[in-house]
This record gives structure tokens, C-alpha cells and sequence, in this order.
């Protein structure tokens, strides 16, 4: 399947621009079955595609505290 449908990135509402954050393009998962993530600090570089799945068990971690804090 080809799109040529473009990432439409965000950053979570709870980013407070420290700089520290990621962004993530969720419009391609219904055309590409993927999620982008890139590190907002560096928009030009380079991107992770990751499955749902993976991006939901991420997020899950995330929540639970298993990445401690930065």
C-alpha cells in the first residue's frame, strides 16, 4: 500500500519544553500501521516506526515509572 499521506507531529500536552521530549506522528497508523516517533530536539533526524503494540507498552512503562525520571 502506498500513501502519501505526511506525519502530522505532536508532542504531549504534557511536555513543559525542557527539552527533553519526543514526538510522535499517530495519523499513520490507520494508512501504515505504524507509529513515528523522533526526537523533537532534532526534527530533521532520525525517525523509530514502531508497531501500536510496541507504542502502547512504551507508553504503559512510562506510566508505571519503569523509566525512572529524567
Amino acid at each position: 500500500m502506498t500513501t502519501t499521506e505526511s506525519p502530522r507531529w505532536f508532542k504531549s500536552s504534557y511536555s513543559s519544553n525542557g527539552g527533553a521530549c519526543i514526538e510522535v506522528a499517530a495519523n499513520l497508523v490507520g494508512s501504515l500501521g505504524v507509529i513515528p516517533v523522533r526526537d523533537s530536539k532534532n526534527p530533521g533526524g532520525p525517525v523509530l516506526n514502531t508497531s501500536p503494540t510496541a507504542f502502547a507498552t512504551f507508553v504503559e512503562g512510562v506510566r508505571a515509572g519503569e523509566f525512572g525520571t529524567v
